[in-house]
């Protein structure tokens, strides 16, 4: 059972970085060019994602269905809070003031909306997909608030001096508000099919252009002078530790299959790539997080088919 799980996801986890390898690819070429990504980057975040998540939600979701939608974004927020308690129990072997923001920072931060996208598409049928995907996109809610403004403070040193709350609200954060309104008064049945056709098939091509901004980010990265020591303990921490507290926590609180799933799939990703924009945008010297994003990329090709293959050998779906 194990090997047969191992197996599917290994492969379910190689088709996404396929597309993300055409994107590395594009990037290391100079077809694509860091103008280039930062266009598809923002197609991405302005554009398909948040119109994915509109049509999902207003489609599938609806508060009879899903009473206790509130505890997706206090999941996220719960999760990330996990990872910065872990990680501040070894930044203390990490040396530099701003070694230790950033370490904090990338296993804190992980890659939950385009990669957990991915796999769940390619690991799941249909039918499961659109129940977790509304899971997801709910959770992205938290996320989104979370690392836009904790996560900026910490990657911009304390440098940011007033709060600004129109960070809070990206367009992937506007569309899951936008969509629970319409939902709630019931204005979802009131939009045109002849409108939902075309949307929908703008959000369906999120999935491999998302994928081809991670691999571009990832070959952009630098990766001089690496430093082992916190490269290695982020693996330890994020890619091991995190997944093996979600899967203690699964099974002995009993969580159900699909939000099990999301749990774990979220506590196994690795550190989130929009780490490497926050400290772009803001200037700061990037000491930790390239390397952070990039090898922990590649060592969840490995960890990730390893933790799911674990959880559903062991799962009961119910």
């Amino acid at each position: 059972m194990f090997l047969e799980s191992f197996k599917i996801t290994s492969l379910a986890v190689l088709q996404s970085f396929v597309l993300g390898a055409v994107g590395y690819l594009l990037m290391k070429k100079q077809i694509l060019g860091h103008e280039g990504l930062s266009t598809l980057s923002r197609l991405v975040v302005e554009v398909t994602l948040p119109v994915l998540i509109f049509c999902q939600l207003i489609k599938d979701f609806r508060f009879d269905l899903y009473p206790n939608w509130w505890i997706f974004p206090l999941l996220s927020i719960a999760i990330t809070i996990a990872g910065l308690i872990f990680g501040a129990v070894f930044v203390s072997f990490i040396k530099g003031r701003q070694h230790k923001w950033q370490f904090l920072s990338l296993v804190g931060f992980q890659n939950s909306g385009y990669l957990p996208l991915a796999l769940i598409v390619a690991i799941l049928p249909k039918e499961g997909t659109e129940v977790i995907l509304t899971y997801l996109f709910l959770f992205l809610l938290g996320f989104n608030l979370l690392v836009w403004s904790v996560g900026v403070y910490m990657l911009s040193f304390h440098a940011v001096k007033k709060f600004e709350l129109g960070t809070l609200f990206s367009p992937p954060v506007i569309a899951v508000l936008l969509s629970l309104i319409l939902v709630f008064f019931g204005l979802n049945k009131f939009v045109p099919a002849t409108l939902l056709k075309p949307l929908r098939m703008i959000g369906d091509c999120t999935l491999p252009l998302a994928m081809f901004v991670v691999g571009g980010n990832l070959a952009a990265v630098r990766l001089e002078h690496v430093d082992k020591r916190a490269v290695s303990y982020i693996i330890l921490v994020k890619l091991i530790m995190l997944p093996i507290l979600g899967l203690w926590l699964i099974f002995k609180f009993q969580v159900s299959y699909l939000i099990g799933l999301l749990i774990l799939i979220q506590l196994a990703v690795p550190p989130a790539t929009s780490l490497s924009v926050i400290t772009r945008h803001y200037k700061k010297e990037d000491l930790l997080i390239s390397q952070g994003v990039f090898f922990g990329h590649m060592a969840s090709i490995i960890t990730l088919p390893l933790f799911l293959s674990i959880y559903f050998s062991l799962c009961v779906i119910k």
